[in-house]
């Protein structure tokens, strides 16, 4: 526990306990590498393997990252330092940098709140909880999607009781690698990412290792993948960023070297949705199709091999007929995007890991 953080202005009678958010029984999840590295980051600070430029930058932010704990406080609010203010031009500074909350019992938790501060401020305080009533709350927060974490202090109630959060359904996360719409871009909070709508839905911890422009299937982001000593499934999301012809280098050899390390790990290979541009462009349509066709062949072929945990998801309709209104900008979906894509994405996830 620490003191009220520099340059809080809260009354002494408004005063809050300030807690570190790797304080037991706060459960910090998202960052594999937190126990070694002790920041909110995606890869580890020291990789192994020669990471690429944009992807090591992009490590930093932190999609994905939950906070999970019980408490009786009638008040929760968070001090932030971010690595940056909001710079997005089609991305709500909510989902870029802010957090939010979510209350209620595992697999039935519903949205409470947002972060609300100046978003030119690379500093902020907010309350995200404020009630009249002190009993026990089971509580998610979720990190930023689009911005780095360097510092966080969670302010509670200084009489309040925290407990462990309920267990997960699985104790070994899915870890989901793929592109700017895996990271979250562009929800317009981080509980609206779709990985952390099925994080949600299937009380699951989830890893998001979406990056921007940068996921591309490279072999070495596939060994420090693998380095992760245990997961419940793979989803390989990373169509997006990547050619027909680079996808036919890159995806054999990503799914090889998770396979040696892990050799019963499920791995769902997730084609892309539409773009809003294919409602025009006939050369787009054919272009997906083909590297659609090319991801179900190789799972395919895989499968006819022996490896029967590994599968093919087929992503073309996850946004629905009205694909074209589910988008910010023609590709990187709103929230009634990724909503669609976890109700699609989720019955299939369920089956693998939830058999």
């Amino acid at each position: 526990m620490s003191e009220r953080p520099q340059g809080s202005e809260e009354t002494e009678a408004e005063k809050l306990e300030w807690r570190s958010p790797d304080e037991a029984p706060i459960t910090l999840s998202g960052f594999p590498w937190y126990a070694t590295d002790g920041v909110f980051r995606r890869l580890p600070l020291d990789s192994a393997e020669p990471l690429p430029p944009s992807v090591h930058t992009l490590a930093g932010n932190t999609a994905g990252g939950q906070l999970r704990f019980q408490t009786n406080s009638r008040r929760l609010s968070l001090d932030v330092k971010l690595s940056g203010p909001a710079n997005m031009y089609h991305m709500p500074a909510t989902g870029q940098c802010g957090f939010d909350l979510y209350t209620g019992p595992p697999g039935n938790q519903r949205y409470h709140s947002t972060a609300r501060w100046g978003h030119a401020q690379e500093d902020y305080q907010v309350q995200l909880l404020a009630h009249g009533q002190s009993r026990m709350r089971n509580l998610t927060i979720n990190f930023p999607l689009y911005k780095g974490v360097r510092k966080l202090a969670i302010g509670l109630d200084p009489a309040a009781e925290v407990r462990p959060p309920p267990p997960r359904a699985l104790e070994d996360p899915v870890v989901a690698y793929g592109t700017s719409i895996t990271q979250g871009g562009c929800a317009s909070r981080p509980g609206m990412a779709y990985t952390n709508i099925l994080s949600r839905r299937l009380n699951v911890d989830f890893v998001n290792l979406g990056f921007s422009g940068g996921g591309k299937g490279e072999p070495e982001v596939a060994r420090v993948i693998a380095s992760i000593p245990a997961c419940s499934l793979f989803i390989l999301d990373y169509e997006a960023n990547s050619s027909a012809e680079s996808m036919r280098h890159t995806l054999p050899e990503f799914i090889r070297i998770l396979r040696a390390a892990h050799s019963l790990t499920p791995i769902l290979v997730v084609s892309r949705i539409r773009t809003a541009s294919e409602t025009l462009n006939e050369s787009a349509r054919v272009d997906r199709g083909q590297r659609m066709a090319f991801q179900r062949d190789t799972v395919e072929g895989l499968r006819a091999a022996g490896d029967e945990q590994i599968f093919f998801f087929d992503g073309t309709d996850m946004l629905g007929e009205d694909f074209d209104e589910c988008t910010v900008d023609g590709t990187h979906p709103t929230d009634l995007g990724f909503l669609r894509m976890a109700r699609s994405l989720e019955p299939a996830v369920r089956r693998i890991i939830l058999p």
